[in-house]
């Protein structure tokens, strides 16, 4: 029995052992197959995770490309809605250094266009003013030719028209008298001594005498104490320079009398217009005089010599003027359709360009690319033909170009770092120094830093006299702004006159050494403008010249400030649809915009781009 007992309590340990064992055995089996299934599915989902729903994209504003942002929304500065901008190239494309690529979406929300570049012939509508002339070879001047008395005159007032051959006025010459004396004791020497009274003739038509009134003197054979002064042509008196009773010496003027059957045209055109005006163009004009009367004519006479104040040539024009109904000193407005002197020019839209003044900048669209990409190109442009610009250099046909959203694009390879309008350098754009719009490269930066002065230590240096003449001819310029906003040329031409004499006040030699040569500089141009405004016809012209003016004195504003009490900040207004959208700039003492290049048509147009507080 005892035997028996202890056999069951060594089966039971060895199945106790072996249950134990199994157990053991089986967790661990299976705890492993679960962490290996559980290691399993945590690659399998992280394998199965989409990478691409990460928004990789960078957000930033057209207009202030500093503004980077990792998602989208409105830009601080000017409340437009960002757009997306990331260089996003494809594993196999060859990428350019200085590529700029973007998405698809961002290039679709910047709204950017190309077309491929194509040869056409160029043309363009010139827009002239003017105005009517007499014809400098229909003009007659009558002087003396031999000294007397005004006894009779015919002609009593300017303007008077008369016929060839008709009298003018009645001369007494003692002079004369003598000289047909002379004559008459000749004829009885006509046979024996014929060079005397050939002579003695010859005298008296030098003297204008035609050859019917010297026959009539040998026949009466007595002296005629009056003879008449006839005029040479038909024509209009234009000026009478002789009362009756006047006694006048050889040579004296008497009248000058003007055939108008035929007048000229002389428009007045700018330099950037002469490439578009040939010989033979057909010219549509009208008068102001006459509104809704259409006239035409063909260019038959360029003037070799640009004015150098106003910096136009004159363009002539020849019209037949039946009933003299055309009038000297009338104003004409004519249009110039031309074409260019060479055809089959390379033609791009005025909105593939970004031009700086001295840089014209492209964008070339990649073609080979999955993504939208485009390389910075700088161009050089022929003559403006309308809306296109004709490619001097830079360009080949069949090159396709981006025609709109230039700007965004540009704005992309600022923030980027690569070759922009702004920098063609590249260079990745700071934004710790510019407290202004356009954002400059780090190299550009690190020079105005080691720049030995600003702006704001010249403007403490300059003397307070100059600025005080300054403010005056600042003072002036605002009357002549004003004079603009109205439209009445009349007030812009004295306004303008008051800032000349203004400028001529300021005295140069205040200033010295660098400052006494920028003044000089700025002070010519400025001179010459006004001078422009002063002579030239046609409120737009005057404009043109009213926008260079206020370009060169704002400059001078900034570089050496004014003091007048009667001004405590200018604010720095613009323009954008000024000169055919090219823009123009204007100072004014009121924040309330008043636009000078449009008046009443478009009084509002415009905004407040700088605040200068003196």
């Amino acid at each position: 029995m005892k035997n028996i007992i202890i056999n069951i309590k060594e089966n039971y340990k060895l199945v106790l052992g072996v249950l134990v064992t199994g157990l053991f055995l089986g967790w661990l089996f299976f705890h492993t197959s679960k962490a290996e299934n559980r290691v399993e599915n945590q690659i399998e989902s992280h394998d199965g995770h989409d990478h691409s729903s990460e928004d990789p994209t960078t957000w930033t504003c057209s207009m202030h490309p500093q503004i980077k942002q990792d998602k989208p929304g409105q830009c601080p500065i000017c409340a437009m809605d960002l757009i997306p901008l990331k260089s996003t190239p494809s594993s196999g494309d060859n990428i350019d250094p200085d590529e700029i690529v973007m998405t698809e979406a961002a290039a679709k929300l910047a709204q950017i266009q190309t077309m491929s570049v194509t040869k056409g012939t160029p043309q363009r509508s010139v827009y002239l003013q003017g105005k009517i002339h007499a014809d400098e070879r229909n003009i007659s001047e009558l002087t003396a030719r031999f000294g007397g008395r005004i006894e009779k005159l015919f002609v009593n007032f300017t303007g008077q028209n008369v016929k060839k051959g008709e009298k003018l006025a009645t001369l007494y010459s003692p002079d004369l008298v003598t000289a047909q004396r002379e004559l008459l004791e000749s004829i009885t020497f006509k046979e024996t001594r014929p060079s005397f009274y050939k002579a003695a003739r010859a005298k008296l038509k030098l003297w204008d005498l035609t050859d019917n009134q010297i026959d009539a003197i040998e026949e009466e054979g007595e002296p005629q104490l009056y003879f008449d002064i006839l005029s040479p042509i038909s024509g209009t008196v234009m000026m009478r320079h002789v009362a009756l009773g006047d006694y006048v010496k050889e040579g004296s003027a008497l009248f000058m009398v003007t055939d108008l059957s035929k007048i000229w045209v002389m428009f007045d055109a700018y330099e950037s217009d002469l490439p578009w005006i040939k010989i033979g163009d057909h010219v549509d004009l009208t008068l102001q005089s006459m509104p809704g009367k259409p006239f035409d004519g063909n260019v038959t006479f360029i003037d070799p010599f640009i004015n150098p104040a106003t910096r136009v040539t004159k363009v002539r024009i020849e019209l037949p003027n039946p009933g003299l109904i055309l009038k000297p000193e009338m104003f004409a407005n004519g249009v110039l359709h031309s074409k260019f002197a060479e055809s089959d020019q390379l033609l791009i839209p005025k909105s593939s360009v970004l031009w700086t003044g001295k840089r014209a900048v492209v964008y070339i669209s990649l073609m080979d690319r999955e993504s939208p990409s485009f390389l910075y190109r700088e161009i050089t442009l022929g003559p403006e033909a309308g809306n296109f610009y004709v490619v001097a250099d830079g360009l080949a046909e069949g090159e396709v170009i981006a025609v709109n959203g230039v700007f965004k694009i540009d704005a992309a390879a600022q923030l980027e770092g690569k070759p922009s309008m702004m920098n063609p350098t590249g260079g990745k754009v700071s934004l710790g120094h510019n407290h202004g719009g356009t954002p400059m490269s780090d190299e550009e930066m690190e020079e105005m830093d080691e720049q030995p002065a600003d702006n704001g230590k010249s403007l403490k240096e300059t003397p307070m006299d100059f600025k005080m003449q300054l403010g005056e001819v600042m003072d002036r310029y605002l009357m002549l702004k004003d004079a603009f906003v109205n439209s009445n040329e009349k007030e812009v031409e004295a306004a303008a006159k008051e800032t000349l004499d203004a400028l001529n006040k300021v005295d140069m030699t205040i200033l010295k050494g660098d400052a006494h040569n920028t003044w000089m500089k700025l002070q010519k141009p400025i001179k010459d403008n006004l001078n422009g405004i002063i002579q030239m016809k046609g409120i737009e012209m005057k404009r043109s010249h009213f926008s260079i003016v206020t370009d060169k004195l704002l400059e001078a504003v900034k570089q050496f400030g004014i003091h007048n009490t009667e001004i405590s900040a200018l604010y720095i207004e613009f323009c954008p649809m000024a000169f055919d959208n090219d823009g123009a700039y204007w100072i004014s003492e009121s924040k309330e915009i008043k636009n000078p290049y449009f008046g009443d048509a478009m009084l509002g147009c415009g905004e407040i781009r700088e605040t200068l507080q003196f």
